[in-house]
Parts: C-alpha cells; structure tokens; sequence
C-alpha cells in the first residue's frame, strides 16, 4: 500500500463522515416527524437496491454475493444493524447529534472488551486501561450524582454496544465469507426485517419531506460507496480514526441546525472517549495483546 492511496483513503475516509453525519442530521430532521421505523425502512429499500446493483455487476453476479455456509450468521448481522439503525435515530430525536455521537464514540471501546468472548482474542492491561479510562469519559458525559443524569444516555450506549457486537460478528463472519458477501447480507437481512415491522407504521408524508427522504436515501448509497472506495486503497487501521470526525460535523450540525449546546462536561468526556477509542485501534493496528 502506497503513501499515496493511504492519502486518498483518508480524504475518502473524512468525505465518508460528513455524508455520514448529514445523513444524521436529515434522520433527525425527518424522525421527529415521522415514525422512526418507516424512516429507516425506506432508507433500508434504497439501501437493499444500492446492494443489488453492485452485487449483480461483479464477477458471479447475485448467486456469488448470496453464497454463504453461515446464513443465520449473516442474517442475524443484518437484522442487528437495521435494529441498531432504528436506536441510533431514536437517540438523534432524544438527546441530539452530538450528545448522541459523544457516547456512541465508545463503541471501539466495546468492541475491545467484547473482542475476547466472541473472537476468542486476548485483550492486554494496556488496552483494559483504556476501556477503563473510555468509560470514566461516558461516567463524565452523563454527571452521575449531579441531579443531572439523562437516563436517555442508555439510548445511544445500547447503539453503540449494538454496532460493536455487529462489527465483531463481521469479523468472525469474515473467517469463511468475503466483504462483498457479508455487504450484500447486511443490505438484503437488514431490508426485510425492518419492512417486516416498519410496513405497519406507515404513514402519510408532506411532499417537501419526500425530497429530504430522497436526499437520505442518496447520503446512505453515497457513504457507503465512499467507505468502499477508501477501504479498496488503504488499509482499515490506517483509516479508522478519521471515523472521530463524525463525530465533529455531527456535533456542528446539531449546534447551527437544531440549537443544540455543547457543556464543556460533554466537549471533555467526548474528548476522553475518542482518545481512549484511538489508542484501542492504534494497539489493534500495531497488534499488540498488552
């Protein structure tokens, strides 16, 4: 891998996490009007289409991208991020973009703690400190004991425990199946199990909100084949940490869109957070079990 694709991984990367955090912003916007479930499942349409499409136009077409020994797997990895989906905008409507995004920051963390039952790796002192330190930064987001505790916090932490445990099984799928197999089953799983629940929540919609419905539709494809493009030229662990700038965007879009405020406890535990989650992925990257 050259300098240079790492390079455009980054820049493909940092352009994954504004469309990504428009995609919140319009999720939010959308969600605090509409049933969260019939946000997401059109959404997951467009998605499971976007899927379709690249699956049918590689090599071996739709029976390749659909061969898999471990369709429950599979299926359970789509249905987990569709449901995860649906939490994290639920959290959006609750507590905001960023106060949503500070605590969902720990889900590297989670990833770490949990890499050991579900993989079977070994995770060292240095990277248990971490988690430890991770969590003081959720512990300073959330002021427990100042009267001030927002239960709602448990929203986007049980998001994040969600994608966390759905990254782990995409590792532990990857053991037997490709990337474009797993993709094709997060797209197709994840589609007809929210249209299985979120069929009986429809309901009408303004005609503006159409175009932002479409626009949402066009930021997932969009992210998603950015994210592809940026892990076909560098290296995951290269390009993993620019994910914080989510973050970032997010947490300015929510400021000048949703009159949202940023307490210095929320801008000094995000902050701990995102660095207790770096060095995790610098110590996954170099390799190391301490």
């Amino acid at each position: 891998m050259t300098a240079q694709n790492t390079r455009l991984g980054i820049l493909l990367m940092i352009a994954v996490t504004i469309v990504f955090a428009g995609q919140d912003a319009i999720s939010r916007h959308l969600a605090e009007h509409y049933s969260i479930l019939m946000v997401v499942m059109i959404r997951y349409w467009f998605f499971a289409v976007f899927v379709l499409v690249l699956a049918a136009r590689k090599a071996g077409g739709l029976r390749r991208a659909a061969a898999t020994s471990q369709p429950l797997l599979q299926i359970f990895r789509g249905v987990l991020l569709a449901a995860e989906v649906c939490v994290m905008v639920l959290a959006f409507v609750v507590m905001g973009l960023a106060a949503s995004h500070a605590v969902f920051a720990a889900y590297p963390l989670i990833i770490a703690a949990l890499s050991g039952p579900i993989l079977g790796e070994r995770v060292g002192w240095r990277r248990w400190t971490a988690i430890a330190i991770g969590f003081a930064g959720i512990l300073i987001i959330l002021q427990p004991g100042s009267g001030t505790l927002r239960i709602e916090a448990l929203i986007p932490l049980a998001a994040a425990a969600m994608f966390a445990v759905y990254g782990l099984l995409t590792r532990y799928a990857a053991r037997r199946d490709s990337a474009a197999v797993s993709f094709f089953w997060t797209g197709t799983a994840g589609a007809v199990a929210i249209t299985i629940v979120g069929i009986w929540a429809w309901e009408p919609m303004a005609q503006s909100d159409w175009g932002w419905m479409a626009l949402l539709c066009c930021t997932a494809a969009l992210g998603h084949w950015l994210l592809i493009k940026a892990l076909e030229v560098a290296e995951a662990a290269a390009i993993q940490p620019f994910a914080y700038l989510q973050l970032v965007w997010a947490s300015g879009l929510g400021l000048f869109l949703f009159d949202e405020t940023l307490t210095p406890n929320l801008v000094l535990g995000a902050a701990v957070v995102v660095a207790a989650g770096m060095f995790t992925l610098w110590r996954s990257r170099e390799g190391g079990t301490k």
